[in-house]
């Protein structure tokens, strides 16, 4: 019998690895007991030196938790690409974000704009302030609370335009995905996982990990709107 690993991810992969570890313990791996909250208060509770065998993050923030010796080096592993994505309560009109430019009359048109405190959220606000705008919009921009999708600041009403992964979109009900950013200025989030340092289960999470990575666990990938982070591995 084996042990439950236990784990810590941020709220954009948590639909998706709950799906990967299942399957892995179909197979005969151990179980995962994974906690989800928001990203940042992840990394800040494995920095605080809780009781954790594996953690789930933003690909720079494994290497950040890595590089504090939080993480045990060498032991990440990139699992899933997620794109971030444009949404508008339902049965609204939804905006033109088929270029860079249609994208930026759409976010300047918006009465309200809804973001993540997770990478994406910290990408948008980089775009914005490319694009000459933050200060312009900075009245209307909404951040999410932690562990609120920000798909349900738009079923709410409180937003008219958000953006989030589409992962954490496409499970709320009461809005409509428009689409992904368009490929100039797309936001792709690689999400990892690792070893914490202390883990008395190394071995076992490695063996998750690689699983997590493999062929095999594709289509539950694609299933949560997000993709194999690179090519497949294999067991």
């Amino acid at each position: 019998m084996h042990t439950a690993i236990t784990g810590i991810s941020s709220m954009a992969t948590r639909r998706v690895l709950a799906e990967l570890a299942q399957a892995w313990q179909a197979r005969g791996g151990a179980a995962l007991a994974l906690e989800s909250v928001g990203g940042v208060d992840a990394a800040r509770r494995v920095q605080a030196g809780e009781a954790f065998d594996a953690v789930f993050l933003a690909s720079d923030a494994i290497d950040q938790l890595i590089a504090s010796g939080h993480a045990v080096a060498g032991s990440k592993v990139d699992l899933v690409l997620s794109r971030t994505a444009v949404a508008v309560l339902a049965g609204t009109e939804p905006p033109d974000i088929g270029t860079e430019a249609a994208l930026r009359d759409a976010v300047l048109a918006a009465p309200s704009i809804g973001y993540s405190t997770g990478p994406s959220g910290v990408a948008l606000q980089k775009l914005f302030q490319a694009w000459g705008v933050a200060e312009q919009l900075q009245p209307r921009l909404v951040q999410a609370r932690p562990g609120v999708p920000v798909g349900q600041l738009v079923a709410d009403g409180e937003v008219a335009l958000g953006f989030q992964q589409l992962s954490e979109l496409i499970h709320v009900p009461g809005i409509t995905i428009v689409g992904p950013l368009p490929d100039a200025v797309a936001i792709d989030t690689i999400f990892s996982g690792a070893v914490v340092a202390g883990s008395a289960q190394a071995q076992a999470v490695q063996q998750l990990l690689a699983f997590m990575a493999s062929e095999a666990a594709a289509a539950a990938k694609h299933q949560q709107g997000m993709a194999p982070a690179a090519v497949p591995a294999t067991l």
